[in-house]
């Protein structure tokens, strides 16, 4: 990429996309093509189709989804596997017709069997079944993979795919139904402390270790990898995608209870055993990424205390 290229962000209003956004406008980028949904519809195939034809982006980066939590991937299982395989499909295809210079895919570490030896190689896609609760999300995730590499290998396309770990950071989504679980826990901790409740209750039993990296941390290795691997190279490694993650792994009841100290609050933890708990433990190898001259820069607390006040920062004036 150089300074002038046209860039397309697609989901730039989301955590992911506005991260990418941050990243390349401080990088000096300043031809960034944005579309908010009620001027594309990325489900619509002839909107998108216009949208290539007119703008003819020479770079594209993939951080729209439809996203959630457990319980939302578990509940709305139907919706979360057509959305988002039409969403990166009509992409993908488009950037395909248009003639684009290099296309950025972002999957989730949810593509990964459920009890992959941890931790967890870009090799061990498909090698077992995936974690149930959400499957349908992950099915898509590996759909939009394979169509990448398969465009690669039918008409060279420069299209790769890279997995990022659990994700958190400004522009996250704090709906307790349907965000993830750092997140819902940031704002429980915050309303109890609040209302000075005397407890907060935990979906599941706080044993599952996750690995957790900072959105302007994952834009940091997109961008850098934008830059540095091309599709050849990638599968000239034999392997699909590139993992990005922190390293660095955390338990559930671990992560609460820093959180807790975060916020101030000082009542009491109930684990919730009659919600599943996921992946027992995803851990991403990123040895290749670091290989290439990437690391992370954000340790855990010090991003959960600026995503805290960022929070703060967001909610309403009482």
């Amino acid at each position: 990429m150089d300074i002038n290229s046209k860039i397309y962000i697609a989901g730039h209003t989301g955590m992911v996309g506005s991260a990418l956004v941050r990243k390349l406008k401080a990088d000096g980028y300043n031809t960034l093509l944005f579309r908010a949904h009620k001027e594309l519809d990325l489900l619509d195939h002839n909107a998108v189709n216009n949208f290539f034809s007119i703008e003819k982006p020479d770079y594209v980066f993939i951080a729209a989804a439809k996203v959630g939590g457990i319980q939302a991937n578990n509940t709305y299982r139907g919706q979360f596997l057509y959305e988002n395989l039409m969403i990166q499909n009509n992409i993908i295809h488009e950037a395909h017709k248009n003639s684009v210079k290099k296309l950025l895919f972002l999957g989730s570490a949810c593509i990964y069997p459920r009890n992959a030896t941890q931790p967890i190689k870009e090799e061990y896609l498909l090698s077992d079944k995936l974690e149930p609760t959400n499957e349908p999300y992950a099915i898509a995730k590996i759909a939009g993979i394979k169509l990448c590499e398969n465009y690669f290998h039918q008409y060279g396309n420069d299209f790769i795919s890279v997995m990022p770990n659990n994700l958190y950071g400004p522009n996250d989504n704090f709906d307790l139904e349907t965000s993830h679980v750092l997140p819902a826990l940031l704002r429980k901790f915050h309303e109890a402390k609040e209302c000075n409740k005397n407890s907060v209750e935990i979906w599941g039993s706080g044993k599952p270790l996750r690995e957790f990296l900072h959105v302007d941390d994952l834009a940091d290795a997109c961008v850098f990898l934008m830059q540095n691997l091309s599709a050849n190279q990638l599968y000239s490694f034999g392997i699909s995608h590139i993992n990005i993650g922190s390293g660095d792994e955390i338990s559930i009841k671990q992560l609460a209870l820093m959180i807790k100290g975060i916020v101030g609050y000082e009542g009491e933890i109930v684990f919730n055993s009659n919600i599943p708990d996921g992946m027992p433990r995803k851990l991403l190898n990123t040895s290749r990424l670091n290989a290439m001259g990437w690391e992370p820069n954000i340790k855990l607390e010090n991003g959960l205390n600026s995503v805290y006040e960022w929070y703060l920062d967001k909610l309403p004036m009482s």
